[in-house]
C-alpha cells in the first residue's frame, strides 16, 4: 500500500515562502482546521504561544491530488545544494523542444517576478529544463 507524504522545506520566513510556492504551483495556503475561522483561533485553542506562531506554514493542492508542502522556520540560511528538489512540470512531453523552451521561459519570467532566480537553461537529448532558485535559495527545475 502506498503511503501519503508531504514535502518539507526549511526557511527563514515560512509565510513568505508559502506564498511563493502557492503561486508557483497553483496551490493555496492551507486553511485552518474545521471549526476554526483562523490559524490564530486554532493556536489559541491548542495553547501555541503568539511568539511561536510564525514557525510553520503550509500550502495544499486545492484539488487534493498533489502533496502538501510544509515550510518550517529554521535559524540558519541555506548553504549547500539540495540533495532533493522539485521538478515543476509546465510543458508536455508531446511538445516539440522549441515549444517546451518557450513555455519554460514564460514560466521562468513569471516566477522571477515572484522572487525566484533563474540559474541555468538546459537543452539535451533527454529533455529541456531550467534550473531555478526559490526566494530562499532552494533549487527546483522547470520542465
Amino acid at each position: 500500500m502506498a503511503r501519503s507524504f508531504q514535502v518539507t522545506f526549511d526557511a527563514r520566513d515560512p509565510a513568505a515562502l508559502a506564498d511563493f510556492w502557492a503561486a508557483a504551483l497553483g496551490y493555496v495556503l492551507q486553511p485552518p482546521p474545521e471549526g476554526f475561522d483562523s490559524w490564530d483561533a486554532f493556536a489559541d485553542a491548542v495553547g501555541i504561544p503568539p511568539q511561536a506562531r510564525d514557525q510553520l506554514a503550509a500550502v495544499i493542492d486545492p484539488d487534493g491530488s498533489g502533496p502538501r508542502i510544509l515550510i518550517q522556520k529554521v535559524p540558519e540560511p541555506k548553504v549547500a545544494k539540495n540533495r532533493c528538489h522539485l521538478d515543476v512540470a509546465v510543458t508536455s512531453h508531446t511538445m516539440q523542444p522549441d515549444e517546451r523552451r518557450v513555455a519554460i521561459d514564460a514560466e521562468a519570467v513569471r516566477l522571477v517576478a515572484l522572487g525566484a532566480t533563474r540559474l541555468e537553461d538546459f537543452e539535451e537529448a533527454i529533455g529541456v529544463w531550467t534550473v531555478m532558485l526559490d526566494p530562499e535559495g532552494n533549487e527546483f527545475c522547470l520542465q
